[in-house]
């Protein structure tokens, strides 16, 4: 839903980088002002999957968040050594 949302299409694969630029920055706007946690998590993983996450230490101010948020980082990385 949030890749439909903000890139207008779940298949990022589609799209020229000129579209997915200005969807990572809306992504980035609204992490910015989001305050729900649950929602801000979210478009946080979504910035990390474009590679425009910020640091969760930076991120988060919350430890719960910023620790789900490095061990997000931490799986995502395994993965993609796989």
């Amino acid at each position: 839903a949030l890749l439909q949302h903000y890139f207008g299409t779940a298949d990022l694969d589609r799209l020229d980088e000129a579209v997915i630029d200005a969807g990572r920055e809306r992504v980035e706007v609204a992490f910015g002002t989001e305050r729900d946690s649950g929602r801000r998590f979210a478009l946080w993983i979504v910035l990390h999957a474009l590679g425009a996450a910020p640091d969760p230490e930076k991120a988060f101010k919350n430890a719960a968040d910023r620790k789900a948020a490095e061990d997000y980082a931490w799986a995502a990385r395994r993965i993609g050594k796989l």
